[in-house]
């Protein structure tokens, strides 16, 4: 998963990240900034807030919250508004992903209107995607395969040409979503947004075919296409 600011996973694919955790994966995360400038306006009405101050505050929330799902985290510090992704930043994108040998990538949407720098994180995966699957790059290491790259739901998804073609069944798991969503009190005006657009999307599942179980459900948009067999 690779977050433009630390609260993002949290509230786009967090219920995902918990679900694959609890099925036993590795599960990790890559925050290239802490959002300590544009995300974080519960701590600049703060007296006295100071951006180091900040920083130190996101990170602690994010760490709550990557627990509360059971997955790992790191972060590149790289800044915000705007995010910048330089050279040595995506060196360090591209050393993760060989390190781990993802199956599958998780990120923003190619354009978003009212956020740039999420343009920035999902540039930034498909660049190191393409640069890590290079057999002549750092030959030390081992080229990746092909993982899938998944874009979770923007905020305004109409706005941004998001078309999902998944929905992702996180009833079981949304107790953990929702304890993550908590540990953000930099942005907690976001919990109850979340979590109704979990409702529709739970709701928009059954329809589509889904069990009528599912409650809470995460929408995705496909970069690659999927092989299979079959028409489905």
């Amino acid at each position: 998963m690779i977050s433009a600011h630390s609260g993002d996973f949290v509230w786009r694919a967090g219920g995902a990240l918990a679900l694959y955790a609890e099925r036993g994966y590795d599960v990790q995360i890559v925050c290239l900034s802490y959002g300590e400038r544009g995300e974080s306006q519960g701590l600049w009405r703060q007296e006295g807030m100071t951006l180091e101050a900040a920083k130190d505050a996101r990170r602690a929330e994010a760490e709550a919250a990557a627990a509360a799902l059971g997955a790992s985290i790191s972060f590149l510090d790289l800044g915000d508004y705007p995010l910048r992704v330089d050279d040595a930043g995506l060196n360090r994108i591209v050393e993760a992903m060989r390190a781990v040998q993802p199956e599958v990538l998780l990120t923003h949407v190619s354009s978003d209107p009212y956020n740039r720098d999420h343009n920035a994180a999902h540039e930034a995966t498909l660049l190191a995607r393409q640069v890590a699957q290079a057999a002549g790059h750092d030959p030390a290491t081992s080229p990746i395969g092909a993982p899938q790259v998944l874009q979770f739901e923007p905020h305004q998804p109409e706005q941004c040409g998001f078309v999902p073609n998944l929905l992702l069944d996180i009833t079981s798991v949304f107790d953990k979503k929702r304890k993550a969503m908590e540990c953000m009190g930099a942005q907690s005006h976001l919990l109850s947004y979340y979590t109704d657009l979990g409702l529709r999307r739970g709701v928009q599942a059954v329809r589509n075919g889904g069990a009528k179980s599912i409650v809470q459900a995460e929408a995705y948009q496909r970069v690659f296409p999927i092989v299979g067999e079959v028409l489905q």
